[in-house]
């Protein structure tokens, strides 16, 4: 029988490495931004066209590559970061394993031109699924320019489970993100699609900060500092009351490489003890700066996880560190044991006619003291006396226009009352002339969250988050089907300055959320005018929160892979219903009931949670048994 097993050949060794490495578009831009900054780059320019799925591009100015280390790059395990095993504990570039160009070169159509800064001609390399297709001398600016078009272009199953434009651009803004952040002294700029969304100076590590959170995060940012003989802890977390409900804006770097680590996240947020509410993240970016004996990177390809020599010595230090920088800039509040009790002690409260004649608690000290609170007590008398007496001509005519403001109010025959919760829930319960008043059995609101009512065989509970979802999705996907809507105009229109990276999604989604009533405009700069609101929103929500909310919810229903205007009446109707903890009348909470069962479906969220449970009298009955 002949021999089975064989030596795969390169190209096919190539495809199966790139599953492990090259999982989407951003897997390719990570790997490309990293070689240039460890080729010393003081500028990197991307480029990304259709998600990264027509063009990745990145242009530094670093050292460039002579025509055989051009060649050889991307071949598997080629790398100029390390010699020998030893040189695995002392690791302090960002890549070193060799596998990213090659990997990329068997999946995509690969040009790269490179010059050396002493070289007067560079060299450019076409390379098709492994192959090289053309390599010759050609003039190109210092430095070195690798284009990728057409990934997976000869793995047609991988293409087809590429999720969609911005879900992909999504995961491309967070790479380029974490690059950035970890090299704040190098100028980075980010285009897609011919328009440049970012565009961060060299300078300090909270100017880029700025740069990419945006303007309004200054305000957020706490540092932190710290060093001891193990490691070294710097950066910044945000104030406790900027935490999101969603997370996004976390960053760890172990030696200026981004790290996820739930241990370290725990350690984080519980430097926020009692001081962050419940179901939020808070901003922080941490650099931790450690002797590369002590961590291990070579866990996982991406080399986003590492494990350290002593993960509970790092746990302790970080979070000491952080809870003393929230203290250090009065975030949380503090004890002082030094200070005077005379100082904490309240001031008595007198009663009200102790207070009015100016003698109340008055104790004698002194012969001075004693004559001086007798003069100010004659005074008060005096004008105490004084203000008995004149008192009434204050209100004098006060009850006849009371009585004409009743008048003027009460309703007649053809007053209109405004549409309103009440007003829907009164008309329900109204009655025919003639016919006797049945009295309804009023919901009731347990724990500000939940609304109880009675029905025939037994009662009802429903979550009043829920139930308002469901209405608001129902009505936000007719509005956007229907392309009606009505706008409250504002007075004073408001600004609106987001991130670059939301910025540009707000810029796609202006469309579609002008339909559901807002009216927003284009200000440049990333920055929005908001010039009305839906009806209904109209002085019930803060304008600018409902924006922001509305595009973190819309972020984090992408890789559900629904359609634009699905996810956008999700995310708005999550955004703007009521909460836990609203307290609500009851011809309120009857309407939410009302309304929830005029829903095509009733039974369940937008996110799947069920908007209400019953309990039939009978088992009622049995749990008292």
């Amino acid at each position: 029988m002949a021999d089975l097993i064989q030596l795969l050949p390169d190209a096919i060794a190539n495809q199966i490495a790139a599953g492990e490495v090259i999982q989407r578009p951003a897997s390719a831009v990570k790997e490309l931004m990293e070689n240039a900054i460890d080729a010393g780059a003081t500028e990197v320019k991307l480029v990304i066209k259709d998600a990264g799925k027509a063009l990745i591009q990145v242009i530094d100015n670093g050292c460039g590559m002579s025509e055989t280390d051009a060649r050889m790059a991307f071949e598997r395990h080629a790398t100029s970061k390390i010699r020998s095993a030893q040189d695995l504990f002392a690791i302090r570039t960002m890549g070193f394993r060799g596998e990213a160009l090659a990997s990329i070169a068997a999946i995509a159509q690969v040009e790269i031109k490179t010059r050396r800064h002493s070289d007067e001609l560079g060299t450019r390399l076409v390379i098709e699924g492994s192959a090289i297709k053309i390599q010759e001398p050609c003039q190109c600016p210092q430095g070195t320019t690798i284009s990728i078009k057409n990934l997976f272009f000869n793995v047609p199953a991988r293409r087809n489970f590429l999720k969609s434009n911005p879900v992909e651009m999504r995961h491309i803004n967070d790479e380029f993100q974490r690059i950035a952040i970890a090299n704040s002294d190098i100028f980075f700029s980010l285009h897609h699609n011919d328009s440049e969304i970012f565009h961060l100076p060299g300078g300090k590590l909270r100017q880029r900060l700025i740069g990419v959170f945006g303007s309004h995060s200054n305000k957020k940012l706490v540092p932190v500092a710290e060093e001891t003989e193990v490691l070294r802890l710097n950066g910044y977390v945000g104030k406790p009351e900027f935490a999101k409900k969603t997370r996004g804006e976390q960053y760890f770097f172990v030696n200026n490489r981004f790290i996820k680590s739930h241990y370290l996240n725990h350690a984080l947020v519980s430097a926020y003890e009692d001081l962050l509410p419940t179901g939020t993240y808070p901003l922080y970016v941490i650099f931790i700066d450690i002797d590369p004996k002590r961590i291990d990177i070579n866990v996982h390809p991406t080399k986003q996880e590492i494990k350290f020599e002593d993960e509970r010595l790092v746990y302790n230090y970080l979070r000491v560190s952080v809870r003393h920088a929230l203290g250090q800039y009065n975030v949380m509040p503090s004890l002082d044991f030094e200070q005077d009790p005379t100082f904490s002690q309240p001031t008595p409260i007198r009663p009200r006619s102790e207070a009015s004649t100016g003698i109340g608690n008055v104790k004698p000290s002194g012969g001075s003291n004693l004559a001086a609170g007798h003069g100010e007590a004659s005074s008060d008398a005096s004008r105490h006396a004084s203000n008995l007496k004149h008192w009434q001509d204050v209100y004098e005519g006060l009850d006849e226009f009371d009585a004409e403001s009743e008048a003027q109010a009460t309703p007649g025959p053809e007053h209109e009352e405004p549409l309103t919760l009440e007003s829907d829930w009164k008309e329900e319960q109204g009655s025919m002339p003639g016919e006797p008043v049945q009295e309804k059995k009023k919901p009731t609101q347990l724990h500000n969250s939940y609304i109880l009512t009675q029905i025939k065989s037994g009662m009802m509970l429903l979550d009043q988050q829920a139930v308002h979802e469901r209405i608001l999705y129902e009505r936000y996907l007719h509005v956007l089907s229907q392309q009606k809507s009505t706008t409250q105009k504002q007075l004073f229109p408001r600004t609106l300055s987001l991130p670059p990276a939301d910025a540009e999604l707000l810029k796609e989604l202006l469309e579609p959320i002008n339909q559901l009533g807002f009216d927003i405009q284009e200000f440049g700069a990333n920055t929005f005018v908001i010039n009305g609101v839906p009806a209904e929103l109209a002085g019930k929500q803060d304008d600018l929160k409902t924006i922001e909310s509305l595009l973190e919810q819309y972020k984090g229903n992408l890789e559900l892979n629904l359609g634009t205007h699905e996810n956008i009446a999700r995310a708005m109707a999550r955004s703007a219903a009521i909460k836990k903890g609203k307290i609500l009348e009851p011809n309120e909470m009857q309407t939410l009931i009302d309304q929830l069962f005029g829903c095509e479906v009733p039974y369940l969220s937008p996110s799947g949670k069920r908007c209400f449970i019953t309990m039939e009298l009978e088992e009622l009955a049995k749990r008292f048994e």
